[in-house]
């Protein structure tokens, strides 16, 4: 039976090729003085840099440069963002990039007002904003995190080895959002394809969880074969318009909080994942693939009956002549072929996670209790010696 619940989402999208066009009408809307926030650089060698500081320009903005944010952000970088927003008296912040730079925008706007460290605010005790938000819009790069249509923002602490997300409301949702697929196209390879993994794992940590006969089921089963499908056409031609404009769209409905309506989700894949991170910085789709195929297999007898649907409805298993366990683990080899057909990291071994570090990881995952399994440390440990993949 479908639950209770609410859905907003407050977000615009300016979608295609032109969508940068709406930047200017958008930024009328906002203030003199904009953070400016993007990555390592890329977006001056593609040209996407100078585009958006003309436009900048043209509607008289003082721009507050805020360049080098790392596929991680760091709790150091959020605090040095606050500052340059403050000595900059910022009244937008303006994101630049993937899926990072956005929830770092979003860090940043609620915490430059924070009166307190928002490491340990948001991050720590998850507390809710109440103080002054400065408001973000985003200019999408990379896909895969759906972090242009929601209020996610995930930070790490290589102090305290923590890698943590804060699923702050709608008023931190960005307030426009510019996706144009052809901004994807000289993304790296490795990126791509984490980028890929990231959103299939957003969907599939909805999909294993709560009522099992949802609606959100059927959309994601589609957006799943969707980007099955798209994924092998953008590895053979990287500049295929429509295989990448369908993942942008994928990603974006993957994580925008609509699937979620009426599951419980999951997100212990993503608490491995992050954890596994916050000890390797190693690129967070490639986290969440290195764990995911051990942790399926694990909780696959305590949800028998999705596993199997899975196999049959997105991994086209025949089940005819098959036991229940004999389909659902034939969905998960043929995923798990997928996986390395497009190049995913398969264990957390090739991230550079040694047997040292397990107890640590397992610590630093937080224990989700949405799924259909609710694990406990020991298990977790085991999770993460199966991924080692020795």
């Amino acid at each position: 039976m479908l639950g209770n619940f609410t859905y907003s989402n407050p977000t615009k999208l300016y979608f295609g090729e032109k969508a940068l066009d709406n930047l200017s009408s958008e930024l009328k809307n906002y203030g003199k003085n904009v953070l400016f926030c993007y990555g390592g650089g890329s977006i001056k060698k593609n040209g996407i840099y100078d585009k958006v500081v003309d436009i900048l320009k043209e509607c008289g903005k003082v721009i507050i440069e805020d360049g080098g944010v790392m596929p991680n952000p760091t709790s150091e970088k959020l605090l040095d963002g606050c500052k340059k927003a403050r000595e900059g008296k910022a009244d937008f912040i303006l994101a630049v990039g993937g899926g990072s730079v956005c929830d770092y925008a979003k860090a940043v706007s609620v915490s430059v007002h924070c009166k307190e460290d928002p490491w340990d605010k948001y991050y720590l005790r998850m507390e809710d904003v109440d103080n002054e938000i400065i408001p973000v819009g985003c200019v999408l790069t990379m896909v895969g995190t759906g972090s242009e249509m929601n209020g996610g923002s995930v930070i790490t602490n290589h102090e305290q080895k923590l890698k943590i997300g804060h699923v702050f409301g709608d008023n931190v949702f960005p307030k426009f959002s510019i996706l144009n697929p052809t901004f994807t196209y000289t993304l790296p390879k490795y990126q791509m394809v984490a980028g890929f993994y990231d959103i299939m794992s957003h969907i599939l940590e909805q999909y294993f969880s709560g009522d099992d006969d949802n609606t959100s089921d059927y959309i994601m089963e589609s957006l799943l074969k969707s980007l099955i499908h798209s994924s092998k056409i953008a590895i053979e031609n990287p500049t295929d318009y429509e295989a990448r404009s369908n993942i942008m769209w994928i990603a974006t409905w993957a994580l925008n909080t609509l699937v979620a309506c009426g599951k419980s989700t999951d997100w212990m894949v993503h608490m491995l994942g992050q954890s596994v991170g916050a000890y390797t910085d190693a690129t967070h789709g490639m986290t969440l693939a290195a764990v995911s195929i051990p942790y399926y297999k694990f909780i696959m007898p305590y949800g028998l009956a999705k596993f199997k649907r899975y196999a049959v409805n997105v991994w086209n298993v025949s089940p005819e002549g098959k036991t229940d366990e004999e389909i659902a683990l034939e969905g998960l080899s043929r995923m798990e072929s997928w996986m390395k057909g497009i190049g995913l990291v398969m264990n957390i071994k090739d991230l550079g996670v040694t047997e040292d570090m397990i107890d640590g990881i397992a610590k630093g995952s937080f224990i989700m209790d949405g799924g259909y399994k609710v694990l406990n440390h020991d298990e977790i440990v085991d999770i993460l010696k199966e991924s080692m993949g020795e």
